[in-house]
């Protein structure tokens, strides 16, 4: 990554998923830890944006679209609080939507091809299915334009809303680091466990790639790049990244949908400035404070959890260039140190969809036209059972668990992993039943 003149870089990249020293401790012997990232579900902003700056991004984030501002033609949510907002808005959901698709005869994935308004039109080049439309209504009375799942399609999975907070610390970590931690898994397990780190399109900077870390198929490394597809796909509304509708049917509103407002910034920008003032979710004290949890922590590292849910990741230096020079790391978020537990890495741990991403959904139609750095055609292909290794700060805000949500508590959602992850559920079966309970206690402090 390149720095702005004068900005001295730290040397210290902290990427081996230990335990977490007491607080003050400094660290393991001879290691220093970097200043810890601010954690809290107060809403307040970690200090990227003023208060009042940050209060304003909110009220875009949880502003509620309608047609006449160009919602649908097909959604899933209305506002972007709809899918995150446990505890605070952008926070994570019970929300699910539907993805599907269907494997070729030579055995690859296909998107899905979803007929709509009587079979009249065809929506292709996506996996997702939106639950919702905005006709027939009273303008357009006999438009049906609600998808229904064809038979054909047979590859069917639900995930769930991920959280967003502390995801502009996340964006700040150099690609460098995620690479590192994907070939010491791979080396230090003899090739058992290997993250894939995909380099992925960054839209805002066209031909620009970074390792990526957001979505549950990592399909995007800037947060700029994540929030314009989830506003066109989730929402509906067209914007700088995504100016095509997913269908014109019933489509009243001028394009784009989402303009620059009379400060420059368009609703899309307010998006992403908000996600990155966000503080990281924050641990319960108390109970991270017993000694039940403290033992479960130990027992998390020693059976190998830590592998793929990394305690510890650093970011890049204040004034770190990253998304092809359209985010310059600010001091508030640089060189920070923060505990996501997880390695925003893709695995095949046993609970993979089958579902590759389809590009045309996530990167726009005009993304063929590009010469895009560094993607590899084949290593998306290759994610099709592969997921990003949930991160497990904030766990203790969820009612349902893992991608799909179909776990109900920490012991089912242990033992579903499998794949990758096998022997490190054999060590956790053979545990007993009261370090289970430590572990598990460790986890409900998260």
């Amino acid at each position: 990554m390149k720095m702005l003149p004068g900005v001295a870089l730290l040397t210290l990249t902290l990427v081996s998923g230990c335990a977490l020293p007491p607080q003050g401790s400094g660290g393991p012997p001879g290691l220093r830890l970097l200043p810890e990232a601010p954690t809290g579900f107060d809403g307040l902003t970690n200090g990227t944006v003023s208060a009042a700056d940050h209060q304003s991004d909110q009220a875009a984030f949880e502003e509620v679209e309608t047609i006449a501002t160009g919602l649908g033609p097909l959604y899933n949510a209305q506002s972007c609080r709809e899918c995150h907002q446990n505890p605070v808005s952008g926070g994570m959901s019970q929300v699910l939507e539907l993805r599907v698709g269907h494997d070729a005869s030579d055995g690859t994935f296909r998107n899905a091809e979803i007929p709509i308004n009587d079979g009249a039109t065809v929506i292709k080049g996506r996996s997702l299915v939106n639950e919702r439309g905005i006709c027939p209504n009273g303008s357009f009375p006999n438009t049906n334009i609600q998808e229904h799942v064809p038979s054909s399609e047979n590859i069917r999975a639900f995930r769930g809303s991920l959280n967003l907070l502390g995801d502009g610390f996340v964006e700040a970590v150099e690609d460098a680091t995620l690479q590192a931690i994907a070939r010491k898994q791979c080396n230090s397990t003899g090739g058992k466990i290997c993250g894939l780190a995909l380099s992925v399109p960054v839209l805002e900077s066209p031909g620009t790639t970074r390792v990526g870390r957001f979505g549950w198929k990592d399909q995007h490394a800037s947060i700029l790049s994540f929030s314009g597809d989830a506003y066109i796909n989730e929402m509906g509304i067209t914007n700088s990244l995504f100016p095509e509708e997913v269908t014109t049917l019933c489509n009243t509103a001028s394009e784009p949908n989402d303009k620059p407002g009379a400060d420059g910034l368009s609703d899309l920008d307010r998006f992403a400035r908000f996600i990155r003032a966000t503080k990281a979710p924050a641990r319960d004290a108390r109970l991270a404070g017993s000694a039940a949890a403290r033992q479960g922590e130990l027992l998390f590292a020693k059976i190998g959890c830590d592998i793929c849910h990394v305690s510890t990741l650093t970011t890049a230096a204040p004034g770190t260039v990253m998304n092809g020079g359209k985010l310059v790391v600010p001091v508030a978020v640089g060189s920070k140190s923060f505990h996501p537990y997880s390695d925003f890495l893709l695995h095949d741990v046993g609970t993979g969809d089958g579902i590759v991403m389809a590009m045309q959904e996530h990167y726009g139609k005009s993304y063929a036209g590009i010469n895009w750095q560094q993607l590899s055609l084949e290593a998306f292909r290759a994610s099709a059972n592969r997921m990003r290794t949930a991160p497990l700060w904030g766990l203790r805000t969820h009612t349902t668990l893992m991608h799909d949500g179909a776990s109900l508590t920490l012991h089912d959602a242990i033992l579903r992993h499998r794949g990758e992850a096998s022997s490190v559920t054999r060590r956790y079966e053979q545990l007993s039943r009261e370090d289970q309970a430590a572990l598990e206690q460790f986890l409900s402090s998260l």
